[in-house]
């Protein structure tokens, strides 16, 4: 998963569910979101798996089709 600075366009340092751009010296979170509504997913961790949920109608959604959108 590679992603973009939105502002100088330089790459990001991703770390878990954090990215940071060395750069402008920003910090995103990124939120997971359903590939098929592009809404939030909630995010299920048990016993060390972690799972994705669509809460509006797609149900579990695989980790290798969840979109990733960075926010502030």
């Amino acid at each position: 998963m590679e992603f973009t600075c939105p502002t100088c366009q330089s790459p990001l340092d991703v770390l878990g569910n954090h990215a940071h751009c060395e750069r402008c010296k920003r910090d995103f979170t990124l939120e997971p979101r359903c590939p098929t509504c592009h809404k939030p997913l909630e995010v299920l961790k048990a016993c060390g798996a972690v799972d994705f949920f669509c809460q509006h109608g797609h149900g579990l959604i695989s980790k290798k089709s969840v979109e990733y959108i960075l926010v502030d």
